[in-house]
């Protein structure tokens, strides 16, 4: 049985970069399940300022970063499905915003 997954940045990046939860992650996002993993269009900026961040502070190194970015640039391009953010998601996340406490971009990730 193939199961449908939307992961938000948080939950992407521990595929990425070794944290609690990325065990989980990677056995639901492993090509050979056949799961259909969606993630938002953001997603692309918001993971690389994850790993960009990580860089700087030094917990990942240069070389793992471009490792780690040429994995999820393949990924990206390949295997997850991308929400397109258009103008009625646009108008969905603004919505969102004025009725819940949430951040633009966490209200654009919720839209998708």
């Amino acid at each position: 049985m193939v199961n449908a997954y939307f992961l938000d940045t948080s939950a992407l990046v521990k595929r990425y970069v070794a944290e609690t939860g990325s065990n989980w992650i990677k056995s639901i996002t492993d090509s050979a399940t056949g799961n259909d993993v969606a993630i938002a269009q953001i997603t692309w900026v918001e993971v690389l300022s994850a790993l960009s961040r990580r860089r700087r502070e030094g917990s990942l190194s240069v070389d793992d970063f471009d490792l780690v970015l040429q994995g999820f640039r393949e990924d990206f391009e390949n295997q997850y499905r991308v929400i397109e953010v258009d103008r009625m998601l646009i108008e969905i996340a603004g919505q969102l915003v004025i009725q819940y406490p949430l951040r633009a971009y966490d209200a654009v990730q919720l839209a998708s």
